[in-house]
């Protein structure tokens, strides 16, 4: 299976550093049946934690978020990569960016165990729509 790339919006919440803070986040989006296409953590300094939010819809989220009190930040775009895991999956990816002269300033992946990968991939915002534009999203 070729790769596909996906445009998506994704939002972030700032909570506490403190055991149980992604798991409250996790449960209420479940509760209010949003289907995320990534998540993420990432340390903000000794006390705060950036909790990172790819939902299936930015609508549905906002909605969501306006029923239960949650203050989100965002909406930010980025892409997703997924694609069949061999060896050398993401260079094409990367050479057309490097080839237009657009950094990627941000990613992260996975394999999934089952032959796949996701990889979620940023870039400056000002570059956002010619990458969009190379990437065929």
């Amino acid at each position: 299976m070729p790769a596909t790339v996906r445009a998506v919006d994704y939002f972030y919440v700032m909570v506490k550093d403190r055991p149980g803070e992604a798991c409250r986040l996790l449960s209420q989006l479940a509760a209010a049946h949003i289907n995320l296409l990534a998540f993420s953590a990432i340390p903000a300094g000794p006390l705060l934690t950036q909790l990172v939010i790819f939902p299936d819809s930015a609508e549905n989220l906002a909605r969501a978020a306006e029923d239960t009190g949650l203050t989100l930040s965002g909406s930010q775009r980025a892409f997703l990569i997924q694609g069949d895991d061999q060896l050398g999956s993401l260079v094409d990816v990367h050479q057309k960016l490097c080839d237009a002269g657009i950094n990627v300033v941000s990613s992260s992946g996975v394999a999934d165990g089952r032959g796949g990968y996701g990889y979620v991939l940023y870039v400056r915002p000002e570059e956002y729509d010619k990458a969009s534009s190379i990437l065929g999203c």
